[in-house]
């Protein structure tokens, strides 16, 4: 019997359309979905996308859960668990994806678990906030929702710093705030399969750049981890009990720290960084898990 998966994610995007493209050739069937054109009718428990419950499908992929991270996505989480709570297997679960959509939830279930990660302040202070960057030099100031590095800041002590606080707390109430680290231009995307490692690919920064992301101008190249480095990574994803992920990894003159791990993983970065195509790999799983 076919079974009816369907993609959750932004439709045009190229990891979304290459894992429904996947999807389809294995069942027949392929449906994009973009959350913004879904209804949830709790009366009658439908949640509807063109026509079609999708409590009524075999399985959702979560792909990506809003173009841009903001506390809306969360409402979207929501709404899912109504479709889990009828039985469609949903690959990651809402519940799981909760925790990292917002980079606190992330954070504080990564030092529950002694995870290493940056030194990080989080206050709605202002005065806290400046005095974290007097005792970092240099901090970066992080959204709670973002990706890609949209929104963040590089601040170093200096005048201009209470000035620079202010702007940055008037759109953040929250100030989440990191020492920024000597990444030697580069980091780690390690990646996860149902918990099981896959590969380690880097991101190499553009130069001048101060983060490394692709967004940035930075590009994927293959790295191969130790196994000290691999069980770090085994670590800090296992709490989140996640289909598909890459843990965010930096070598520092200290040791290695993971800065955050994702809730959807980087397509993209494992097929051009290890030349694994994530799509078929999670399709198989999870059209096995929806079999089983």
């Amino acid at each position: 019997m076919t079974k009816r998966i369907g993609v959750i994610g932004t439709p045009g995007k190229w990891s979304t359309e290459t894992l429904a493209d996947a999807l389809y050739e294995r069942t027949g069937y392929r449906r994009v979905i973009d959350m913004g054109d879904v209804t949830l009718d709790l009366s009658t428990g439908a949640l509807m996308h063109d026509g079609v419950d999708l409590c009524t499908l075999d399985g959702l992929i979560i792909k990506k859960i809003s173009e841009n991270y903001t506390p809306h996505a969360l409402d979207r989480l929501e709404m899912l668990r109504i479709a889990e709570a009828k039985g469609v297997r949903i690959f990651s679960r809402p519940e799981a994806i909760l925790r990292l959509v917002d980079r606190l939830a992330c954070t504080i279930t990564l030092a529950n678990a002694d995870i290493p990660m940056p030194p990080t302040i989080i206050t709605e202070d202002k005065a806290a906030a400046a005095d974290a960057l007097r005792r970092f030099g240099s901090a970066v100031f992080k959204p709670l929702f973002s990706t890609k590095a949209r929104g963040m800041m590089l601040l170093d002590n200096g005048p201009d710093a209470a000035a620079q606080i202010d702007g940055f707390h008037s759109a953040n109430p929250v100030m989440y705030i990191q020492q920024k680290m000597d990444l030697s231009g580069q980091d780690l995307g390690m990646v996860f399969l149902n918990g099981e490692y896959l590969c380690t690919y880097s991101r190499v920064g553009q130069a001048g750049s101060w983060n490394t992301t692709i967004h940035s101008g930075g590009k994927y190249a293959p790295f191969e981890p130790d196994a000290d480095l691999i069980a770090l990574g085994q670590r800090a994803q296992e709490p989140f009990d996640l289909t598909f992920t890459t843990v965010d990894v930096a070598l520092t003159p200290t040791g290695p720290i993971v800065f955050e791990v994702s809730a959807f993983g980087g397509y993209r970065g494992a097929l051009q960084g290890c030349g694994i195509d994530a799509s078929t790999l999670v399709s198989d799983h999870v059209l096995r898990k929806v079999s089983a």
